[in-house]
C-alpha cells in the first residue's frame, strides 16, 4: 500500500500559550527529543547516555534551528524550545529547503484536477464566502502552472474537500480550537489529494481575526498538487500561519519555482479564462490564467512607470508587471498586473491610494481606472476630462496623495495639478511649474508615492527623497533599492 504524504497546516495564534523559560528541565528534555523525533526524525540510542545520542540529538536541535531561523548552538535553549512549543505543522520538516516536494513522483499525471461540493460546510462563512475562497485559492496555483480545476457535484474527486471535527476517519484526528488548522494528501488514489479542515476554528472570509480560509486553503491545495514544506518565512508553503490580506495577496516567487518544478508554467499568454459548462458527473468550472515570466530588474537600472500604496503595503510598477511589497517579506513579490487586478490595463502610467476610501486609481492614456480592494467600480474606466483634466491632456505620469496637505497631485510634462479629493475637483490656480514650485526635483516626474511622511520623486532611474512643508530636496537614491536588489 502506498503510503501517503499528510501535511497539517498549524495556526500560529495571535499570542504565544507558552511563556518564557527559565530553566530547561528533565521534562522540556523529554519533550525536546519528543519533538525532534516527530518532526526531524531523531532515532534513539538504546543507551540515552551514549555520546553517539548526544551527538545525534545536537544535530537535529541544530537542524530544527536552521529551519526556524533560531540561533544555531545545537542545544536545548529557551528559544528553541519556546518555538517547539508553538502550532505548527504536524508532520516531519523532512525536506529542509527552500521549496519542496514529496518526491516519488507525487504529482498530478494529467492537467486537468477536479475538486469536490462542500457537503458539511462551517458555520462561520456563508456558502458564498466558502465557495469563493475555495475558487480563488485553486485559482493561486492555476494562474501559474498549465492546471485547471474542474468542480464536481457529485462523485468523487480528486481533490475531496470537507469540514470536521476531532477523529474524522482518516488516523490524524483534529485537536479543538487553534494547534491543527487543516491538513491535506499529497497526489495519489483514494484520499490522495483531499483536504480537510478543522471545523472547531474561527474561518473568516477576510479578516484577521481568526484564519483566512482562502490562505488555509491555498496553503492545503499545495500539498494536494505535491508541495511540501518550504523554509522561506515569506512562502506561502511555510509550516505557520501568518495573516496577509486576501485582496492584495500574490503567491511568492518560491512557491512559484515549487509549483512550476513539478507542473512547469502556465503556457496561454498574458490571459485569464474562466469557463463554465457540465460534465458527466456535474457542473464544470474551469479556471485558466498566466504564469508570469518576470525579468531580472536588479541587472540594470530600472525606471519606475508608476508606485502606489495599498493598506499600508506598497507597489511599484514597470511595464506588464508589478513588485508588491509587504511588511511580511523582506523580498519584494513579483507577478503581472493583471493577475493582481484583472481589470486594469496591461501597463499603467500613473497610480495613487486615495486615502478616505481605501481605493486605487489607475492611470493609462487618457483613461483611468478606481478599484477597491481587486474590483474595478462600475462605470471605469473614465475619461481624464471627468475626472478634471482639460481635454488637451493626452496622459498623466505620475500622481500621488500627499498626507500633510490632503491633496493628491498629478503630473503633466512639466507641470503638476492639486486634486482636492473631498470636494472632487482640481484646486485652483493650476496647472504649476514642477521646477519653480517643487524646486530640486527636475522638471518631470515618472512616479511618485509617499513613504513614512516623506515624498519620492522618480525621474528615469533615479529619485529624490523630498520634505514637501520645505519644498526641499533631502537625498537622491536608486530606484532598485525598493525592489530588494
Amino acid at each position: 500500500m502506498k503510503s501517503l504524504g499528510v501535511y497539517v497546516l498549524l495556526g500560529l495564534a495571535a499570542t504565544v500559550y507558552c511563556v518564557p523559560v527559565s530553566k530547561v528541565t528533565v521534562q522540556d528534555e523529554g519533550f525536546a527529543k519528543g519533538y525532534l523525533k516527530r518532526f526531524f526524525n531523531l532515532t534513539e540510542e538504546k543507551d540515552p547516555l551514549s555520546r553517539k545520542g548526544a551527538d545525534r540529538m545536537s544535530k537535529k536541535l541544530s537542524e530544527m534551528q536552521k529551519f526556524f531561523g533560531l540561533r544555531i548552538t545545537g542545544t536545548l535553549d529557551d528559544n528553541t524550545l519556546e518555538m517547539m512549543k508553538k502550532p505548527r505543522c504536524g508532520v516531519a520538516d523532512e525536506n529542509i529547503a527552500r521549496y519542496s516536494t514529496f518526491g516519488d513522483g507525487l504529482k498530478w499525471s494529467k492537467n486537468t484536477v477536479t475538486y469536490s461540493r462542500i457537503v458539511d460546510y462551517t458555520p462561520d462563512l456563508s456558502q458564498a464566502e466558502v465557495d469563493d475562497s475555495i475558487r480563488r485559492a485553486l485559482e493561486v496555483w492555476a494562474k501559474v502552472t498549465p492546471l485547471t480545476f474542474t468542480k464536481l457535484t457529485s462523485g468523487t474527486a480528486d481533490i475531496m474537500i470537507s469540514f470536521a471535527r476531532l477523529s474524522h476517519g482518516d488516523n490524524y484526528p483534529f485537536d479543538g480550537p487553534d494547534g491543527t488548522l487543516a491538513h491535506a494528501f499529497a497526489p495519489s488514489p483514494d484520499i490522495g489529494g483531499d483536504a480537510h479542515f478543522d471545523d472547531d476554528e474561527t474561518f473568516t472570509f477576510r479578516s484577521s481575526t481568526g484564519y483566512v480560509l482562502f490562505l488555509v486553503a491555498a496553503h492545503e491545495f499545495g500539498h494536494s498538487l505535491g508541495l511540501s514544506h518550504s523554509e522561506d518565512r515569506s512562502a506561502l508553503m511555510y509550516p505557520l500561519y501568518s495573516y496577509k490580506d486576501p485582496d492584495t495577496f500574490v503567491l511568492p516567487q518560491d512557491d512559484v519555482r515549487g509549483i512550476q518544478s513539478l507542473y512547469g508554467s502556465n503556457p496561454s499568454g498574458d490571459t485569464t479564462t474562466t469557463t463554465t459548462g457540465s460534465s458527466p458527473s456535474g457542473d464544470t468550472t474551469t479556471t485558466t490564467t498566466q504564469a508570469p515570466t518576470i525579468p531580472d530588474v536588479c541587472s540594470s537600472p530600472v525606471e519606475f512607470d508608476a508606485v502606489t500604496t495599498l493598506k499600508g503595503e506598497m507597489f511599484f510598477f514597470k511595464d506588464s508587471y508589478l513588485w508588491h511589497s509587504s511588511s511580511q517579506s523582506s523580498t519584494p513579490q513579483k507577478s503581472l498586473i493583471s493577475s493582481f487586478w484583472p481589470n486594469a490595463p496591461t501597463s499603467v502610467d500613473a497610480a495613487y491610494e486615495n486615502p478616505g476610501t481605501g481605493n486605487v486609481l489607475l492611470f493609462k492614456g487618457n483613461q483611468y481606472w478606481q478599484f477597491r480592494g481587486k474590483t474595478v467600480l462600475p462605470d471605469y474606466p473614465k475619461r481624464l476630462s471627468d475626472f478634471g483634466f482639460p481635454s488637451s491632456v493626452p496622459k498623466v505620469d505620475a500622481a500621488v496623495h500627499v498626507s500633510s496637505i490632503s491633496r493628491t497631485l498629478l503630473f503633466v510634462n512639466n507641470k503638476y495639478w492639486s486634486y482636492n479629493e473631498g470636494w472632487r475637483r482640481m484646486d485652483r490656480g493650476y496647472p504649476k511649474f514642477i521646477h519653480r514650485h517643487l524646486p530640486g526635483i527636475g522638471h518631470r516626474v515618472d512616479a511618485a508615492f509617499e513613504n513614512r511622511g516623506q515624498l519620492y520623486f522618480s525621474s528615469g532611474s533615479r529619485q529624490t527623497e523630498y520634505h514637501y512643508q520645505r519644498r526641499r530636496a533631502l537625498h537622491t537614491l536608486m530606484n532598485y533599492l525598493w525592489l530588494g536588489c
